[in-house]
């Protein structure tokens, strides 16, 4: 499942992020880069003891809790501390790569199994051109360019890339996580299906009622999900 999730951080915590990040001193990405990926990757990145780094990641967590669509589409487990990255000048572009399958996080100590990958734009389009986010999976070949503020996420197992900036700077953030549902396929359908119930909700006056078909499917999605998740 991909998914366009709409302003995680509001205009304030932005406008801050992006402060914070846009003043600190950048190093080649390759710091958390794999073998394999590291041959495709031509970016820049925020080391992530850094205290800039330390304090956006803390605004890109908060707004992450208060988004329902994220939690109710991730279904988050363990996230992994939300990394920095910069596209810009010679630095330009990500190749053709899949995520690891597996991170530790060096505040945490924890082992994250990535289901799902996370990008939030910081940079809106109109100031940089070049620098989509192209994700191919089952769901076909996707480009990526959103509103500073806002996320996609998507299925790790996807193989993307970042397609050279031309012009300007492509700023973000991303990070990914570790679902309560690790199949792709059940995420989807326990999000469809969340996203039913609360339609169904909204237009139905006797949604609470005991006997009401919103109950009972409620009901359904947490059976599955009590069926499918693992804590």
């Amino acid at each position: 499942m991909l998914l366009h999730v709409p302003q995680v951080l509001d205009p304030l915590s932005l406008m801050r992020c992006r402060a914070l990040v846009e003043q600190a001193e950048w190093a080649d990405g390759s710091i958390t880069a794999g073998t394999q990926s590291a041959r495709a990757k031509n970016n820049r990145q925020l080391p992530e003891d850094l205290p800039a780094a330390r304090e956006a990641r803390q605004l890109i967590v908060s707004g992450l809790a208060k988004s329902a669509l994220f939690m109710t589409a991730a279904l988050p487990k363990k996230t992994y501390p939300p990394l920095f990255n910069r596209y810009d000048g010679e630095m330009n572009a990500f190749g053709n790569h899949v995520d690891n399958a597996i991170r530790t996080s060096k505040f945490t100590n924890d082992w994250v199994r990535t289901d799902v990958s996370c990008t939030v734009f910081l940079t809106e389009p109109e100031e940089y051109e070049g620098g989509d986010l192209v994700i191919e999976d089952t769901f076909g070949v996707q480009r990526v360019k959103l509103p500073a503020g806002d996320m996609v996420l998507y299925p790790s197992s996807s193989v993307h890339r970042v397609e050279a900036v031309t012009r300007g700077s492509r700023i973000a953030s991303f990070f990914w996580v570790e679902s309560m549902v690790r199949s792709d396929e059940r995420r989807r359908l326990l999000f469809e299906m969340d996203m039913a119930i609360m339609e169904l909700r909204a237009q139905s006056p006797d949604a609470d009622d005991e006997n009401s078909p919103v109950v009972r499917l409620t009901s359904c999605y947490h059976n599955l999900l009590r069926q499918w998740a693992d804590t």
